[in-house]
């Protein structure tokens, strides 16, 4: 099949033709096989199933010509399907029709008279009825949006004749109602799982019932209901973790984090009730160590029962966890100015009040070549001195221009850090993870990329990207960095190149650099505990050292250490106080500086 390439119908004819062909000549396998291509292209075209009767009449039946193999093609599946309800088997099509529905949910494979069929539900087992309506339940989201919800149609028809006929079945009337509430028709949802509950009486039955509530924003009933369901049931403790989630979302944390206490009472490994907890504790306090805590129970239970998302949900925007913070500073302010403003001639220098960073330089020179940037008199710590003598350098400067000591990288460190460079990840270590593919770049090339990085790439995310030089520069040195964490990974940390190599980053000048490396810094805290003490100390020592300096003139990158330093694992109280300050005073005060520098050395 040619996806997107032909019309879907043409492409059908197309097939058809052949299989008419096939069918003339007796090629009954043939005839089968464009048939099933005809199918996935047009599920409901009528001359698609004329066809396929005439290939059933043909050979007795037809269903041995669409086997069920272990690669088996989606439109023989369905052309079995049709076969099986036309001989009489229509739970077993069904079941192969939602298999489909789960394979490519956007196809209208049920949408065929005998499914719609009154008749049908009077034929079909309630119980199996109820288990075909669960499996499309589970390949749609919930709920599924409103431009995909007409294949659907379909079963909810089914669902309407079924529920009809087997009005009493507890089973049917909640899997009924898990399939209305998915496809938007929430009162129904509601009325449905009513009768399945008063019918039958169960914890399945509250658990839809309440959803059914939930989805309809009727919250004090749906908290109802699957409390009752924890009364049927006090040993499924993910409903303790719905009803926490549901407390959550309306504001209620104190009540929320009591039923996940009470799920872990009974099982401190839950899964479910581990992320939430963890999740809404950060919700509630905003310290980072919950987030630590859940990284590293997931990292010690990956047969975890169900993929979560609350790690990544509760790093998503936030600096450093889940996204590049942006870069500030007069040269950065300049350079926003100038992406948006074309060159004029004889545009004049631009004058800083302080020496810009080397790769805020570099930003600056890819939108205005040749600019001549001057400054005023430096007044306390020059930024272009690194911060500890022995720092390995990776500038030198010549006519106020920071000029790479290394040579640019290789073509194959270029093409992978364009691939791979982005401004957000779901976490820390996911982010470790996606570094990966840096691991066999050497520490040469690693280097070359942060004093070199290479124009952005011509996809979609790399236009955008290229947009804002400063962004994309920042982007490249984040991933450069957090490659180096891959270097030689086998050299215990303390006297490894790796550690080595990104503290000479970190102590060097004041650069994007040294937010990046402290960032891979941060980001070996978090997949390795035993480095937690080491990395702690080394982001409260950076910190403090730039409060140090701001008490004298402005440090651009300050904010951003201190949100990498409220992302670090473990970091001490005082440091933790200082960070928050800064964050919160973006511009403090001298002697505000002062007093915090003071209670910090105390």
């Amino acid at each position: 099949m040619s996806e997107g390439e032909d019309d879907p119908r043409l492409s059908a004819e197309g097939e058809l033709a052949l299989a008419r062909l096939a069918l003339e000549e007796g090629d009954l396998r043939h005839a089968a096989g464009h048939v099933a291509g005809a199918i996935a292209y047009a599920p409901t075209m009528p001359e698609v199933h004329e066809t396929l009767a005439r290939i059933a009449a043909a050979s007795g039946g037809g269903i041995d010509l669409f086997p069920l193999d272990q690669h088996v093609f989606v439109g023989a599946v369905v052309a079995r399907a049709h076969l099986l309800a036309a001989a009489g088997r229509p739970g077993e099509g069904l079941e192969l029709l939602a298999a489909a529905t789960g394979h490519a949910p956007q196809a209208d494979w049920a949408g065929v008279p005998w499914v719609t069929a009154p008749e049908l539900a009077e034929r079909l087992d309630p119980e199996r009825g109820a288990r075909i309506l669960m499996q499309v339940c589970a390949a749609v989201p919930d709920p599924v949006p409103r431009a995909a919800r007409a294949p659907l149609r379909p079963y909810l028809t089914l669902a309407r004749h079924a529920v009809a006929v087997h009005a009493g079945h507890g089973l049917l009337l909640g899997a009924a109602s898990a399939l209305a509430r998915r496809v938007g028709e929430t009162d129904l949802a509601i009325r449905w799982a009513t009768k399945g509950v008063r019918a039958q009486p169960s914890k399945l039955g509250e658990v839809w019932l309440g959803y059914a509530y939930r989805s309809a924003g009727r919250t004090r009933e749906a908290l109802a209901a699957l409390a009752r369901a924890v009364e049927h049931d006090p040993d499924d403790l993910a409903v303790y973790a719905d009803i926490a989630g549901t407390l959550a979302d309306h504001g209620r944390l104190d009540e929320a984090l009591e039923w996940v206490d009470r799920a872990l009472a009974r099982d401190p490994t839950f899964d479910c009730a581990v992320h939430t907890a963890h999740r809404l504790r950060h919700q509630r306090d905003g310290r980072v160590g919950h987030l630590v805590a859940l990284a590293d129970f997931v990292r010690d239970h990956p047969d975890d029962s169900h993929e979560h998302g609350d790690l990544a949900e509760s790093c998503r925007g936030r600096p450093w966890l889940g996204q590049l913070t942006p870069a500030g500073g007069p040269a950065v302010d300049a350079l926003r100015r100038f992406v948006d403003t074309d060159r004029r001639p004889g545009e004049r220098p631009l004058r800083l009040p302080y020496p810009a960073s080397p790769s805020a330089l570099r930003a600056l020179a890819v939108v205005r070549p040749g600019l001549r940037v001057e400054v005023d008199r430096v007044t306390g710590p020059d930024p272009r001195e690194p911060r500890r003598a022995d720092a390995r350098p990776l500038w030198r400067y010549a006519d106020g221009t920071a000029v790479p000591l290394l040579s640019p990288p290789s073509a194959d460190a270029v093409e992978r850090i364009r691939q791979l460079a982005h401004p957000a990840w779901p976490h820390p270590p996911a982010a470790y993870d996606a570094a990966v593919g840096l691991a066999t770049l050497d520490v040469t090339d690693l280097l070359a990329l942060l004093v070199h990085p290479p124009a952005a790439p011509s996809t979609a995310l790399g236009l955008v990207l290229g947009q804002d030089p400063a962004l994309w520069i920042r982007c490249v040195q984040v991933w450069a960095c957090l490659g180096l964490l891959h270097h030689r990974t086998d050299e215990p940390w303390a006297d490894s190149t790796r550690r080595r190599v990104l503290l000479d980053l970190v102590w060097g000048v004041e650069d994007w650099v040294t937010e990046c490396a402290l960032f891979a810094l941060v980001t070996a805290a978090w997949v390795d505990p035993s480095v937690r003490p080491d990395v702690a100390r080394v982001v409260a020592g950076r910190l403090a050292d730039a409060a140090e300096v701001a008490r004298e003139r402005p440090v651009p990158i300050a904010v951003s250490l201190a949100h990498l330093a409220l992302a670090t694992p473990d970091l001490d109280e005082g440091s933790t106080a200082l960070a928050c300050r800064l964050v919160a005073d973006p511009a403090p005060r001298a002697g505000l500086l002062r007093r915090l520098w003071r209670r910090l050395t105390r």
